[in-house]
């Protein structure tokens, strides 16, 4: 534990901003999930492409990381059609 006052505050709010952004990354491998499986409707594939682009603007995950993975979805969603 620190025991600078102000290091005490960064630790409580790097803490939160930690829990935050698992949350958010629980949800995108969820939504990724859902949206990758055979019986995904393009809501589903529309919903995790949104929740990625939020992501990266937020600056949970890289937008490069985000632009991979709604790529990946489109290439899994194109071949399951054919």
């Amino acid at each position: 534990m620190p025991n600078i006052k102000a290091a005490i505050k960064w630790t409580r709010a790097s803490e939160k901003r930690r829990q935050r952004n698992q949350a958010v990354t629980s949800k995108l491998k969820t939504l990724a999930k859902k949206a990758g499986g055979t019986g995904a409707t393009d809501a589903d594939r529309t919903a995790a492409g949104s929740a990625f682009d939020k992501a990266a603007a937020r600056g949970i995950i890289h937008k490069n990381k985000a632009n991979r993975k709604k790529s990946r979805l489109a290439k899994r969603a194109k071949s399951a059609k054919a």
